[in-house]
């Protein structure tokens, strides 16, 4: 089976990559390496993997030009695209290029899953949510999102895509799937991208105190990367009765300040918090209702302390090869 993979090099994309081709599949990873890493894609390399430095925000015209070679003669059969900033420091340092490759590059990647009679899957957010007022969030719920706020370059870009997505559903028969990723975490997450898990590991190993933005206690549902890349997976083999997204994350939700706590424990440090101000619209409580997406779960999940631990360790080990 020949599949594409955009943002293939990013944390969630190398990751998915890696899964793919443990499976004996075909891959072609499309990347212009803004947030990833060709680190990431060594493994995907040395297996065989085709990869094509680009950028999908293009035209469909152009980026078909551009993939052409790589595709050959050959039938995509499953694309995933998953290329977009997706951590605050990358997505608001480059706020035009999130809107466009959540929405002409997602336009674009259903013309050539059209083309090629492909199964499409959107990597959305739990961002689309916003700061909630239902708890927790179902896929039913619309949100409360700012549309022109700091975050809305990722936000009201991820529900864009979104809205391609269904449009091209109802309009063309695009066979497709939308997944929701919240608070994913694991090993290859960039240490400065100012997420949760990294920020607060980096923090302890410099031996400083733990940034914690506002009170600490609003909360998310971490999500350990393999789990989520085994629920989006699942999502997308499985024949669905109708379309519909799918939320993707953990049920157990716990505070930032217990987020930090375990850091702490973890590295071996005192937990020393550092309060800051509290970041633009932060949402102040995040848990997935998981109804929709249970019977795609795995089995057996990885809690957050044994997730942890496999995050710091990998952590560490980058640190001495690519210091």
């Amino acid at each position: 089976m020949l599949q594409l993979v955009t943002g293939g090099a990013g944390f969630l994309g190398s990751h998915l990559v890696r899964a793919l081709l443990e499976d004996g599949d075909s891959m072609i990873i499309v990347d212009n390496l803004s947030t990833g890493y060709i680190r990431n894609l060594e493994y995907a390399l040395s297996a065989g993997a085709t990869f094509v430095f680009a950028d999908v925000a293009v035209p469909y015209g152009a980026l078909s030009a551009t993939l052409a070679k790589a595709i050959g003669n050959r039938r995509l059969e499953r694309i995933y695209h998953l290329a977009s900033p997706a951590s605050p420091n990358a997505y608001l340092a480059a706020p035009w290029e999130t809107l466009a490759v959540n929405s002409i590059g997602t336009m674009s990647l259903i013309e050539l899953a059209l083309e090629h009679r492909a199964r499409f899957l959107f990597a959305s957010t739990s961002e689309i949510y916003g700061d909630p007022l239902v708890h927790p969030q179902p896929e039913t719920y619309f949100g409360n999102v700012n549309p022109v706020g700091p975050r809305s370059c990722y936000d009201e870009g991820k529900r864009f895509g979104e809205a391609a997505v269904a449009t091209a559903v109802r309009t063309h028969g695009l066979d497709a799937r939308v997944v929701r990723f919240f608070n994913c975490y694991g090993p290859a997450m960039d240490r400065s991208d100012g997420r949760l898990v990294a920020e607060l590991f980096e923090a302890a190993e410099a031996g400083k105190a733990l940034p914690i933005h506002g009170t600490g206690r609003q909360t998310r549902s971490m999500t350990f990367v393999r789990d989520a890349i085994a629920t989006a997976r699942s999502i997308m083999e499985r024949p669905q009765e109708r379309f519909q997204p799918l939320n993707v994350g953990s049920d157990e939700e716990v505070s930032v300040e217990e987020v930090a706590r375990a850091v702490a424990r973890i590295a071996g440090v005192e937990f020393r918090p550092n309060y800051l101000p509290a970041r633009d619209e932060d949402p102040q409580r995040r848990k997935p209702d998981l109804t929709r997406s249970a019977v795609h779960r795995p089995q057996t999940t990885t809690s957050l302390e044994a997730g942890l631990r496999e995050t710091y360790s990998r952590l560490r080990d980058d640190r001495k090869v690519f210091a």
